[in-house]
């Protein structure tokens, strides 16, 4: 439906998709779709041939370099679309947590009046709700101070604009140990009798929580490490990172380029599982804190340092391994001349979430001391060119004949290593 939308062009009146309100069916959400739904439309057709002009026609190379001109163009505006909704996204966040807190109380509210029938209200059950009420509260209002950098989520989202699991592991910890002590609070400061008070704070000891306070220690450290393990690789040039247009749910559990990934995912379903279970605790014995068992906070440890390990390994240098004269059917073999094609083949020429239009035209081939820009060969679907393991790039006329080094610089910026080639005359 939007490629015929684009067809078709804009209705009459319709906004140019720059606006970034909120009721407004045309603003940044539907000015970003609009203007991949154009992209694609223009893809297709210079994939099959269409659009070309007859000036360029005549020529393969011409004709390439007019497409990727085009392209990379067309491409800037989605990538300009994208970011102005990843911002206007993150502006109503504040909103969407507000809802959620709302609903969140309003379900522990209908959970506690339900079994609360037979047994009673109990001051556990008004502490347990003015606990909620105040963790709520909190999570709101911070919502709203930072609401132009994603409200309650900006302490979870990574410098590259995507949610930590790390991060977002150790909030939620954070978030239920601060809220089973507000509970303790909340009943010792209803407590009536002595022996009830110290009972109470004696539900605090180190002994009765140790689990619990030995797993909220671990994923604490863990999210400071992977930050700073990250920070390291990339700056050292071993990891490469590109910014993502806004959080998404799905980076939990996957990869920058989408992907699912063993290590987060098994970090973020046994920690959920041992959350739950150290909330039904807190429901049945709510005058200590969670005792959760040593059994299952290894077994969160084991998940932390697995998740950890996952960390150092994912990534590594792009390498150039080979460069070749490209060949097409027909032609002699020969050396490597000025005008001609070169394939450079190797690895990780293209980072994990750099597969968009816009990423791809920002790569570059350093042929001796000239700078090409990698062209954009479109396909049914995609791109033949650039490729992770494969680049075609012409030899311009000003490389000096001779031997002469050839360096791919990826979208994140990151150098391969120079690999020696010979150009002739």
């Amino acid at each position: 439906m939007a490629v015929q939308e684009a067809r078709q062009g804009p209705e009459p009146g319709a906004h140019d998709g720059g606006c970034a309100c909120g009721d407004c069916p045309h603003g940044a959400r539907e000015g970003h779709r609009r203007a991949v739904a154009a992209f694609l439309v223009k893809r297709d057709e210079f994939a099959a041939g269409q659009g070309l002009p007859a000036a360029v026609a005549h020529s393969a190379s011409a004709s390439r370099q007019w497409v990727s001109e085009e392209l990379t163009q067309s491409a800037e505006l989605v990538a300009e679309r994208g970011r102005a909704e990843g911002e206007s996204w993150l502006n109503r966040v504040w909103q969407r947590t507000a809802c959620a807190v709302g609903a969140a109380v309003v379900t522990l509210l209908l959970v506690q009046s339900l079994t609360a029938i037979g047994a009673g209200w109990t001051t556990a059950r008004t502490a347990g709700l003015l606990a909620a009420l105040l963790v709520g509260g909190a999570l709101t209002a911070a919502s709203w101070l930072h609401r132009a950098r994603g409200g309650a989520l900006a302490p979870v989202i990574g410098e590259d604009n995507r949610l930590s699991t790390s991060r977002v592991v150790a909030a939620a910890w954070v978030l239920f140990v601060a809220y089973a002590v507000l509970v303790l609070v909340g009943r010792l400061a209803a407590a009536s009798g002595p022996a009830e008070r110290d009972a109470l704070i004696s539900g605090l000891d180190l002994a009765r929580g140790a689990g619990a306070v030995t797993v909220l220690a671990v994923v604490c450290a863990i999210a400071v490490l992977v930050r700073r393990v990250v920070g390291l690789r990339v700056l050292g040039q071993r990891l490469q990172k590109v910014r993502a247009h806004r959080p998404r749910a799905a980076d939990l559990l996957t990869d920058d380029a989408g992907r699912g990934t063993f290590a987060d995912i098994q970090y973020v379903v046994i920690s959920a599982v041992a959350l739950a279970f150290a909330a039904v605790r807190l429901a049945r014995r709510p005058d200590q804190l969670p005792d959760l068992p040593w059994g299952l906070a290894v077994v969160v440890l084991v998940s932390a340092a697995t998740y950890l390990a996952g960390k150092y390994a994912e990534g590594g240098r792009p390498v150039v391994l080979s460069v070749v004269r490209s060949r097409e059917a027909g032609d002699l073999d020969g050396p490597i001349r000025t005008g001609d094609d070169i394939e450079i083949r190797g690895a990780g020429f293209v980072p994990p979430g750099a597969q968009t239009a816009d990423r791809l035209s920002r790569m570059v081939v350093r042929i001796g001391a000239v700078h090409v820009h990698v062209p954009l060969v479109p396909v049914a679907g995609g791109f033949s060119n650039p490729t992770d393991a494969v680049l075609t790039v012409p030899v311009p006329a000003e490389v000096e004949p001779g031997r002469v080094e050839v360096q791919v610089i990826t979208a994140a910026g990151v150098e391969t290593n120079r690999y020696a080639i010979d150009v002739t005359d």
